[in-house]
């Protein structure tokens, strides 16, 4: 079976997300653009996340021998979004700000890589063509609500991890 259709949508995404990390990488101070930036990161990071594990990481809970790298991915995501309410907490002309953020990018590049070199690999042979199917309908069905519902939800910034 050639490359399942959802592992290939989810990298569409993946790669999105790249792009963005480094557009955001360029931006400094608490300029309009790193603002920008930051808020579509923030909501197609968070949609995202929402749409994979609703679609591809349900279906993996139920397979036995895919529940572990599925729970890892699912803790992560939870990593990821503390990070960013916390990077939206902090100001962003600060240095802190810089730092935080490179270490989501490097927390998010190490997060998809391992999706694509590990997980996906291991779970394609579990996936037959009607569950692909199903599976890349409810991410795309679900990706734009999510990201639409996602939110900035910043951490009070008195309460922003040093």
């Amino acid at each position: 079976m050639s490359q399942a259709a959802i592992f290939e949508r989810i990298k569409q995404d993946h790669d999105c997300h790249r792009e963005l990390l480094g557009k955001l990488a360029e931006t400094s101070g608490d300029s309009e653009e790193r603002r920008t930036l930051f808020e579509e990161l923030t909501k197609e990071l968070k949609g995202h996340a929402a749409a994979e594990e609703q679609s591809l990481y349900a279906e993996m809970l139920a397979v036995p021998d895919a529940t572990d790298e599925t729970r890892h991915s699912v803790a992560e995501h939870h990593e990821i979004d503390e990070m960013l309410n916390d990077l939206a907490a902090t100001d962003m002309s600060s240095p802190g700000w810089l730092i935080k953020f490179k270490e989501l990018d490097h927390r998010y590049r190490h997060h998809i890589d391992e999706e694509e070199e590990d997980h996906f690999p291991d779970f394609a042979d579990k996936i037959d063509e009607e569950l692909d199917k199903k599976m890349t309908a409810s991410f795309n069905e679900r990706k734009p609500v999510e990201k639409a519902e996602a939110e900035i939800t910043p951490e009070a910034e008195e309460d922003a991890k040093e």
